[in-house]
């Protein structure tokens, strides 16, 4: 602070590094961030504003684990919670469901709640990786600006009807909040085509990065957001399996359904992948019908019938730029 009030920027870099080399602890941290709006010569501290918040986010990164900590965490603190790649949520869901009731938590007046989600946080939420049950919720909460949330669904909406090559492009150009992007979700993005006539039906699509189903071995699995047909909730679960038959090692994926209770669903069901064979077009490798009873799922142990180390080597069939693309197609039979 001396340093700051004469403005010798040397001395001022030269105490961030003696400060960065010291252990740190949240409340170091949370000090740190509130130097740029105290100092004169805000650069000067930058670099220890930025290892504060990095250590922000990697400590406090499975915020279902650190709940408590993180509702206490004041404004900064939680900017640079949220602002991380590697947040360990379910889903971008979960990172809205928390930032409303932070938000609530520390706002009681409606209007400093919609002024602090309008100019800060709200910019946080990715929009893009939300479900759209989630997102119809948002254009329904008090807690936004209609406008400004009605704006960003829209903007959602558009990003995931664009063709990856595209989605990519408008990622990359949005660097400051980095609000196209997916974190490391426990439950992976799925996109959705629904058709209500001639009968209820869905198209599916799953891609997971060759490095995601690399994680799976030896016996892992990895599970999709929840998808909607027929006013069911359902699941897509790709799983890292020994095939009963060879004892090897081999690539499963099933579907199934959440709810449980009574009700009953018959869906006639097909699994695809885009393969090289088929100059990356979508190549079925399964069909079938099965009726389904809250908490049942159904599939295949070994989808591509290739030993796991076959699917995973480098000139794969199915790894285009290194992302397996998967589609489920389900159409519903009848229910009781």
């Amino acid at each position: 602070m001396a340093a700051d009030k004469f403005e010798v920027s040397t001395c001022m870099r030269h105490c961030s590094k003696l400060l960065r080399n010291l252990q740190m602890t949240p409340e170091a941290a949370l000090l740190y961030l509130e130097l740029p709006s105290t100092v004169l010569l805000p650069e000067a501290v930058q670099s220890l504003t930025d290892a504060a918040k990095s250590y922000l986010a990697t400590r406090f990164k499975d915020i279902g684990r650190f709940q408590d900590e993180v509702m206490n965490l004041p404004l900064a603190g939680l900017e640079a919670v949220l602002s991380s790649d590697d947040l360990q949520v379910a889903s971008e869901d979960a990172v809205y469901d928390f930032v409303l009731k932070w938000t609530r938590a520390h706002y009681s007046k409606l209007e400093d709640r919609k002024n602090i989600l309008r100019n800060k946080l709200i910019w946080l939420i990715r929009f893009p990786m939300m479900t759209s049950r989630k997102l119809r919720k948002v254009l329904t909460c008090n807690d936004f600006d209609h406008e400004l949330a009605s704006k960003l669904v829209l903007e959602a909406l558009f990003f995931r009807a664009e063709p990856p090559h595209r989605q990519k492009h408008i990622a990359s150009e949005e660097t400051l909040h980095k609000r196209f992007s997916e974190r490391g979700y426990k439950y992976r993005p799925v996109k959705v085509v629904e058709f209500d006539s001639p009968y209820q039906q869905c198209l599916v699509f799953l891609d997971l990065r060759k490095d995601e189903c690399l994680a799976l071995w030896p016996q892992g699995r990895v599970y999709s957001q929840a998808f909607h047909l027929g006013g069911q909730g359902f699941f897509l679960s790709a799983h890292c399996n020994v095939d009963q038959q060879t004892a090897a090692h081999c690539f499963g994926l099933f579907l199934g359904m959440q709810e449980k209770g009574s009700v009953s669903f018959a869906v006639e069901y097909e699994f695809a992948a885009r393969s090289k064979q088929e100059d990356w077009k979508f190549l079925a490798k399964v069909k079938g019908n099965y009726v389904f009873t809250g908490g049942k799922a159904v599939g295949y142990r070994n989808l591509f019938s290739c030993p796991w180390q076959d699917l995973m080597k480098d000139d794969s069939d199915y790894f285009q730029d290194n992302v397996l693309h998967l589609r489920a197609e389900l159409t519903v039979k009848h229910q009781r």
